[in-house]
């Protein structure tokens, strides 16, 4: 079921209305039920392969809990393997058997590729690693086991965040389903302003934008220079409305019906450097490697040619994470390089920002901080994007060749459409400027009634006249 969808927009009310009406003790088996409807909504049928995750950690949890010694390390090690076994046969199991077969047939031998003809389930990285924490936090101590199959089975199915995040803790959110949650008008009005806020940025940026992103890259030698730069562009902004605009209401719905999730992005690219980036930037997968891949591996506890290792390591499992094709293992490690040459060029370039007396806090620095990591960012969405290594080659080795004004339109992107582009991303970006001083939902909520309301109508009607309506996929559902 889609966020952008009319059959989201009956089924969150119902959801909500029977949730408030129900007795506490009944709360839970109903999300439980309500995120069962939800996920069957795309392919019913994989509810069982969700089921199997959640049974094989469910009861990890419980015997990692119960023992003690040197079985606990097996144990934790067994849950993890099988856990990932059912990701890897849906997600990688195609992408490494072919990558073994063309090894193998480089070196003489004659092996065939014995591909498995299946769709990956919607959210399987999402709820897997969701699973994965849960076990690792129960190991470490830090989590005490679920006993309630109902409660730990609705923390990883929650609706909200089920297929694309936020990725949750254990600490977080499985307390909450404890708690008792009361009908709050002023916090049901901050989530469906949260939800606002989301379906603008899909429907509004993303979606539109998309219509030339699609055009271009599906055939990028058919495309200038100025057109590849565009393109490029506009992916930044389509692919950051879109996942942040899924998580805007995923953390509304969660809101109104009383839960609280984490936030998964902080305006990343207003950010000075890479490193700042990817801590803003889907903070909770950030997150999640950094306390669970690299940290384990040493962090940066260790001298600087591990860290180097334990860097690149740490953003190639990234790369493979989202995607099981070598766009994906090589924007990872572009990634790692960025960080690692940030890590070391710092220090020169301090002395050169010093040399022209620019300081840390001086506007200018900023400025050229901030758009240099601009950049670095979209010509790593260019690899990230691109249907191929030679696609993301050609866009990268082209994107300042053949710039023609005159010919910058696409079949799905006339000239008339560049206006709503662009004053889009101009509100988008009127709207995090204002909301990084004065939060827009409480702003708003200062404002008189008919104040608000004709806002609210503004908003509509912008919605409206500036949207695309067509119910397209949330990108990272694929992941």
């Amino acid at each position: 079921m889609l966020f952008n969808s009319l059959e989201f927009a009956i089924f969150l009310p119902v959801v909500v209305a029977l949730y408030f009406v129900l007795p506490q003790a009944a709360r839970t088996p109903f999300l439980l039920a309500a995120s069962c409807v939800f996920y069957m909504a795309f392919i019913p049928a994989y509810i069982f392969i969700l089921l199997i995750t959640i049974l094989i950690d469910y009861w990890a949890g419980i015997l990692l809990e119960r023992t003690a010694g040197r079985q606990r390390p097996a144990l934790l090690l067994t849950s993890i393997l099988a856990t990932c076994a059912v990701l890897f046969v849906f997600k990688y199991y195609n992408f490494f058997m072919g990558a073994f077969a063309g090894i193998a047939n480089l070196a003489g031998w004659h092996v065939t590729n014995v591909a498995l003809n299946i769709i990956l389930p919607i959210g399987l990285s999402f709820h897997t690693f969701q699973s994965l924490s849960y076990v690792i936090e129960v190991y470490s101590g830090r989590q005490k086991a679920e006993h309630n199959f109902i409660t730990y089975a609705t923390y990883v199915m929650f609706f909200p965040q089920l297929v694309a995040g936020p990725i949750e803790r254990p600490q977080n959110l499985l307390h909450q389903f404890y708690e008792r949650h009361d009908f709050d008008y002023e916090r049901v009005t901050s989530g469906l302003k949260r939800i606002a806020l989301g379906l603008f940025k899909k429907i509004v940026v993303a979606d539109r934008l998309a219509l030339y992103v699609n055009d271009v890259y599906a055939a990028p030698r058919a495309y200038n220079g100025l057109q590849l730069t565009i393109a490029t562009f506009f992916f930044a902004y389509q692919i950051y409305c879109d996942f942040s605009g899924y998580s805007d209401i995923a953390i509304g719905s969660a809101r109104i019906l009383g839960f609280e999730l984490m936030e998964n992005f902080n305006t990343p690219y207003y950010s000075r450097s890479v490193s700042e980036f990817w801590r803003r930037w889907h903070i909770s997968l950030s997150t999640w490697f950094r306390d669970y891949v690299y940290r384990p591996l040493g962090g940066n506890r260790v001298q600087r040619p591990r860290v180097v290792f334990n860097l690149l390591v740490t953003f190639l499992v990234s790369g493979l994470w989202h995607g099981a094709n070598w766009t994906y293992v090589v924007w990872g490690l572009l990634n790692g390089c960025y960080l690692v040459a940030g890590s070391f060029t710092k220090p020169l370039r301090d002395r050169l920002f010093g040399i022209v007396r620019l300081t840390e806090s001086h506007w200018l620095r900023q400025f050229i901080e901030v758009v240099c990591t601009f950049v670095l960012t979209c010509l790593a969405w260019t690899v990230f994007r691109a249907k191929s290594l030679a696609d993301a080659g050609y866009v990268l080795t082209h994107l300042w060749v053949d710039w023609n004004p005159g010919q910058i339109k696409t079949p799905q992107f006339q000239l008339k459409h560049f206006p709503a582009a662009i004053l889009a991303i101009v509100l988008l970006e009127a709207i995090q400027l204002i909301g990084r001083k004065w939060p827009i939902s409480l702003t708003v909520g200062r404002f008189p009634m008919p104040v608000r309301w004709a806002g609210y109508a503004a908003f509509v009607f912008t919605v409206i006249l500036m949207g695309v309506f067509r119910q397209t996929q949330f990108i990272y559902f694929q992941f």
